[in-house]
């Protein structure tokens, strides 16, 4: 398949997400020779809370302690609060999101997390920028997350599980709303080597792959292969990279048949209607590009159900603060600590490959949102900051006059 390598596809700058990081801290520093390593204790919060989940110490005045490991207590006042990182170098962490060693200090923004929740987040947020490979794993691994993946991964990891626990208590709202399924699309359509500009692109196989975003796995999967109209004949390279034979797509049907049965099997899951669901898909090429052009070619009007969708290499760069250049579909899986499973450009193997990125980054704790639409045939962001809003039920479009 002609993956996403157009300047259509990099038109669309790429946002940081908000709120990612609250404090920038300097690197670890080395233990002095012969000491002993030793887990991170950070104290209280200003609700007199030990606090994260990176091996705190238990308060004096023995409070119970919270889903991640730290002490709660209403009893220490907010003067109290320090990290004692490296007692050693006289280092804290302060509750007020500064740093001090010695005289210096360095301030971050403590009026735009006034909220206490915040600033306790932000205080582990600082420690676990200073744990080792070894540390993120050993401290995963306490809380039974997935321990693979690259350095980054680790710490964005472990830094949105204790966000998510502790934002759970404060917004225990927001899970209602989500979406119920997720589908994951990812065509195949014809091509040839060098792809000119002038080639017309047909859609040649139609997977869709039913993601339960409660349960975390494929609850089914749709495939059909369409025949093409315009260039019903496929090319030695199309073959030999999507591996569809010219038998497969002879008998096929048309895309006004197979878009039909797509849109029976999602209504036979009730999307739309009883539960709420959204598209997905690796890149902006699939929607704004092979649908819309397929549409054209078949005489119909761009179906409403896939106006709108999530495109996971812009999550992905989000997220964990990547370029662009390290959210193709190989890279991603090999920097979350997996490899592709399948056959590379089937149709189906992709999306379920998409699936398994998904659901690591929804464990790592991003909230994957609907990114981008079109709109009047042209390709638009969506901004993240909009109410989570789920796909129509879906219908047959109707043909174009």
């Amino acid at each position: 398949m002609p993956r996403k390598h157009s300047a259509c596809a990099g038109a669309l700058p790429v946002h940081q997400p908000r709120g990612a990081d609250w404090l920038s801290s300097p690197q670890r520093p080395p233990s002095p020779p012969g000491a002993a390593a030793s887990p991170l204790r950070c104290s209280a919060s200003p609700l007199g809370c030990s606090a994260s989940s990176l091996g705190c110490s238990a308060s004096p005045l023995g409070c119970s302690a919270s889903p991640l490991g730290c002490s709660a207590s209403l009893c220490l006042p907010p003067q109290t609060a320090r990290c004692h990182l490296h007692p050693e170098k006289k280092q804290r962490c302060r509750l007020d999101g500064q740093e001090t060693d010695g005289s210096k200090f360095i301030s971050s923004s403590g009026s735009d997390f006034s909220d206490p929740i915040y600033k306790e987040i932000a205080m582990t947020n600082g420690c676990i920028n200073r744990m080792s490979k070894e540390e993120l794993r050993a401290k995963l691994s306490e809380f039974k997350l997935e321990t693979r993946g690259v350095k980054d991964v680790l710490k964005k990891r472990l830094k949105n599980y204790y966000k998510k626990q502790k934002l759970m208590l404060k917004e225990s709202n927001t899970v209602d709303s989500y979406y119920d399924y997720i589908c994951i699309i990812d065509f195949e359509a014809t091509c040839e080597e060098g792809n000119p500009a002038e080639f017309l692109h047909e859609i040649i196989e139609f997977p869709v792959v039913l993601l339960n975003t409660h349960t975390l796995e494929i609850e089914d999967t749709f495939q059909q292969y369409v025949r093409p109209a315009v260039n019903a004949q496929l090319s030695d390279f199309c073959i030999g990279l999507t591996g569809i034979t010219q038998d497969q797509v002879d008998r096929a049907d048309a895309f006004p048949q197979v878009l039909k049965k797509v849109i029976e099997w999602m209504k036979s899951k009730e999307l739309g209607t009883k539960y709420k669901y959204c598209i997905l898909t690796d890149g902006s090429w699939d929607m704004s590009k092979f649908l819309n052009i397929q549409c054209q070619l078949s005489r119909l009007k761009y179906p409403s159900f896939a106006k709108k969708w999530i495109n996971i290499r812009k999550s992905y760069g989000n997220f964990y603060k990547v370029p662009r250049s390290q959210t193709k579909l190989t890279i991603m899986l090999e920097k979350l600590g997996m490899d592709y499973d399948g056959r590379p450009h089937s149709g189906l193997d992709d999306s379920k490959n998409i699936a398994r990125i998904a659901v690591r980054m929804l464990q790592d704790g991003c909230e994957l949102r609907i990114n981008e639409k079109i709109l009047g045939g042209q390709l638009m962001s969506v901004s993240s900051s909009l109410p989570i809003e789920g796909a129509p039920a879906p219908q047959m479009p109707h043909s174009r006059k």
